[in-house]
């Protein structure tokens, strides 16, 4: 007989929370993870950077039909037969909501070589939470109840957030918090539970203009269903539980719910302006964390 539940131990909320309370114990190994991967994605700061109103110097450029004589860098076009123009570089700030479902659901993993969901998306939130803040954008977290923050001190206040989650539920429903209007926000969550919830968070961010990203995060086997025989189903709470003789037997039913749930979740993306990633943890994070900053330039 086998059971569905497997957990990590390092993801309990009591263990969870021993370790976030001293920096030295939780916080460098969440962040030299997110660093390693925020690494890999190369972005540089030029990546975002484009011209407008502000004080830092961006480029020098020739000068076209329509630019003003103040305009005009006289001294750069000393040095060349062309008047060039110096321009600045835009710094509205944008800012980055996230929200990393913490409920007893994403404590599963089906096998101890890859990570929890819960992880995976502490990881992958910490990782965009660096690159954006990199960038000169502010990013918080919708649990914090606060106004989004840049700087590296945010970064600290964010991961030990993270790895500090409230007793949780079976299922978690995003907590919407006041989200700047025009904001871009990324939502992290295995989504197999209400809907009503998503769909809420959503629509009213999309009524305030903000817009961005979902990431379905899934173990393998919660894709597969590789069950067969007598199984034990049991919530991580423990407060579900569910036997068979015949496991095998639910497999169609079961895809089928999951597909559902999965196009259901892409019609409310596209209805709200946002888009939609299914992401596994036996893949590489880069894939994921690669998609989410395409995302987001294109709802920008």
């Amino acid at each position: 007989m086998s059971r569905t539940r497997v957990s990590e131990a390092l993801h309990t909320p009591d263990s969870l929370r021993h370790r976030s309370e001293t920096v030295s114990g939780t916080l460098p190994p969440l962040m030299l993870e997110a660093e390693h991967l925020a690494a890999t994605i190369m972005l540089g700061h030029h990546g975002r950077r484009r011209s407008g109103m502000g004080d830092e110097f961006w480029q020098y450029r020739p000068a076209e039909v329509g630019d003003g004589v103040r305009a005009i860098d006289w001294r750069r076009s000393a040095r060349a037969d062309t008047p060039f123009v110096r321009e600045k570089e835009w710094q509205a700030a944008q800012s980055l909501m996230l929200w990393v479902d913490d409920s007893a659901s994403m404590a599963f993993t089906g096998g101890r070589d890859r990570p929890s969901k819960l992880r995976r998306a502490q990881t992958l939130s910490m990782a965009l939470a660096i690159l954006a803040i990199r960038s000169g954008e502010r990013v918080g977290l919708t649990t914090l109840f606060e106004p989004p923050k840049a700087g590296n001190v945010q970064l600290l206040r964010l991961s030990q957030a993270l790895m500090d989650p409230a007793e949780p539920d079976d299922y978690g429903s995003p907590v919407f918090s006041e989200m700047p209007s025009g904001a871009r926000a990324v939502f992290l969550s295995d989504f197999l539970g209400d809907t009503a919830g998503v769909e809420k968070a959503l629509t009213t961010a999309a009524d305030r203009g903000v817009k961005g990203a979902l990431v379905m995060i899934l173990d393998p086997d919660e894709e597969a269903f590789p069950y067969d025989g007598r199984t034990v189903f049991e919530s991580m709470s423990g407060a579900i539980r569910f036997e068979t003789l015949k496991a095998k037997g639910l497999r169609e039913a079961y895809i089928e719910r999951l597909a559902a749930r999965k196009d259901a979740l892409e019609t409310l993306c596209r209805r709200t302006g946002w888009r939609l990633d299914i992401h596994h943890t036996d893949h590489a994070p880069e894939e994921a964390l690669l998609w989410l900053y395409h995302a987001l330039e294109r709802v920008r």
